[in-house]
């Protein structure tokens, strides 16, 4: 199956009512949280309100601020000091510890101990993300077919920036429960769902992933632009991406591109295997099954 040559991504699909976009958006409240006191400060905290007050602070806004806390938390991380959130956000100790006061009276941080972690309340805003809640909706039936078909780990990803974040993701047992993760990210020019998408889109992003550094995370990772552009050609040609092992040892992933109502670009689906037991030309009707009833769907 041959998919149409050039889409963009970037395209709104007006039946549904979500847009995709590469810009990323700093987290934010509806309003204070009732139930949780404004004042949370203790004794862990004691002192914080002078250190740090004497340089300039580089950041201009309150959500320019804000956002370095919350992004300071990685998929790791289940709680951060003070001292770790005001080294790694760059911010002066007193904004760190007042914003930090703050966010957990919002629900966005949660004390534990010393320590803070990410809010509940995050979570639910999070869940109300129109965009990827319908897309999330679609493809989870297709999904969970394929599953049942390969028994292998099934991703959905759409593309953000220089990035492929996923969107959902399912697995057996057996299945990979390593390097990705759901709304975890990995570059386009190596993921088999990130080639899916660069492939269908415009050359600029090509341009745009190799300014950026095509940097390897394994032996096997294609780090010339000239065996890229080859590979994006030979993609957009046959409707279909294979990677092997360009993003983890002893792995290989099969994806296509899903297009809303045939035309708009909204993201890719993917069968993630060990490379012995990954059946290209076997899985490939499946997967492109189950692209075409996502696509009908958001049509």
């Amino acid at each position: 199956m041959k998919a149409p040559a050039a889409h963009q991504p970037h395209a709104v699909a007006a039946s549904k009512g979500f847009v995709l976009s590469s810009h990323r958006v700093a987290p934010g409240s509806e309003g204070e949280r009732g139930g949780i006191p404004a004042d949370v400060t203790g004794a862990c905290d004691a002192g914080a309100g002078g250190a740090g007050a004497g340089g300039a602070d580089p950041m201009n806004s309150v959500l320019g601020k804000v956002r370095p806390i919350l992004e300071a938390f990685t998929s790791d991380d289940a709680a951060l000091s003070l001292a770790e959130l005001v080294r790694r956000s760059g911010a002066a100790k007193a904004t760190v510890h007042r914003l930090a006061q703050e966010l957990v009276a919002w629900g966005l941080l949660e004390r534990e101990g010393c320590d803070y972690r990410l809010g509940l309340r995050l979570f639910e805003l999070g869940q109300r993300v129109h965009r990827q809640r319908i897309l999330r909706e679609a493809v989870q039936p297709y999904m969970e077919d394929l599953l049942l078909i390969t028994r292998e780990t099934i991703h959905f990803a759409i593309h953000d920036s220089l990035d492929i974040v996923y969107l959902d993701k399912i697995f057996p047992h057996r299945g990979l429960n390593a390097e990705s993760r759901i709304a975890g990210r990995l570059p386009l020019y190596c993921t088999g769902t990130g080639k899916a998408i660069l492939a269908h889109s415009p050359h600029s992003l090509f341009v745009d992933v190799v300014r950026g550094g095509l940097k390897p995370l394994t032996r096997h990772t294609v780090i010339s632009p000239g065996r890229l552009r080859a590979q994006l050609d030979r993609i957009r040609e046959e409707g279909i991406a294979l990677e092997s092992e360009e993003v983890r040892l002893g792995y290989a992933s099969l994806a296509v591109p899903v297009f809303a109502g045939g035309t708009t670009l909204v993201g890719a689906l993917s069968i993630t295997a060990p490379t012995y037991r990954m059946d290209a030309a076997g899985y490939a009707t499946a997967l492109r099954t189950a692209a075409l009833g996502i696509g009908r769907s958001l049509a």
